[in-house]
């Protein structure tokens, strides 16, 4: 197959930038030496190119990407970027996935130590290798918790990215999202279990002014932002992403008046 023969097949599949992606899969059919045209059958049925590719560029590092962990966004370095706005020495990521919350983290405050927790054994096999790629393996510990199970301590930081799609949702979305794992995309309910889980959890682990921030679906933050003043969440506010839709909802631990 050709790198025409290629754009074509998946301008024939309804993918927009058909000749950009075609010159991309031949760019790695020729690095690996793979068929081109199973490349283009595979990103023409709908599989991400960061699953072919192996990995996704995300804030300032290469995360590796399988089908084990959600595939890191752009909108999701609103997060990051806010988390960094302020000093932090230890930080805890609820639902790592790939880690690129965390890791991302670890690797812009390289005093800070933190805390990744995952369901998924495989998920948390991607994150250390992620961490290790970073260099940041003797800051980040991974373990699997389901929320809160598994923690203890205190955390001037933390930070989720979870799954806030709801049940009837699913079946609307975009094709590829039937490569990522079901369990990081829906709770399976109204898409606001997990907020409840965490917020209610939140003010047992996070130390006097320390922050809570998670990346919500774009009609949540009205919803998010009363669960955490009604845990007693200071200072909530709401952030747009990059296309000004609500992204990410953050509020702070008061401290303990004596």
């Amino acid at each position: 197959m050709t790198e025409a023969e290629a754009a074509e097949r998946l301008a024939e599949a309804g993918l927009a930038d058909a000749r950009r992606e075609a010159r991309k899969l031949t760019r790695i059919a020729e690095d690996r030496g793979v068929s081109l045209a199973e490349l283009a059958a595979r990103r023409a049925a709908g599989e991400p190119m960061s699953h072919i590719l192996g990995y996704r560029d995300f804030w300032e590092h290469r995360f590796e990407v399988t089908a084990d962990v959600l595939d890191p966004r752009p909108d999701t370095e609103t997060l990051v970027a806010a988390a960094l706005e302020a000093p932090f020495s230890r930080v805890l990521d609820l639902g790592t996935g790939s880690g690129c919350i965390v890791l991302s983290l670890l690797a812009a405050r390289n005093h800070a130590t933190g805390l990744g927790t995952d369901l998924s054994e495989a998920a948390l096999a991607v994150a250390g290798r992620n961490a290790r790629r970073l260099g940041v393996q003797d800051r980040a510990a991974l373990i699997r918790s389901d929320w809160w199970q598994a923690v203890s301590g205190s955390f001037d930081l933390i930070v989720s990215n979870p799954p806030y799609i709801a049940a009837d949702e699913m079946a609307a979305l975009q094709p590829e999202l039937s490569y990522e794992p079901r369990m990081a995309l829906t709770d399976e309910g109204d898409g606001l279990s997990a907020y409840r889980v965490l917020v209610s959890g939140a003010p047992a682990h996070l130390a006097p002014s320390g922050r809570l921030m998670v990346e919500i679906g774009p009609t949540q933050g009205a919803e998010v932002a009363a669960m955490f003043e009604a845990a007693g969440l200071e200072s909530v506010e709401i952030r747009p992403d990059i296309d000004g839709r609500d992204r990410v909802v953050i509020g702070t631990m008061v401290p303990t008046k004596r």
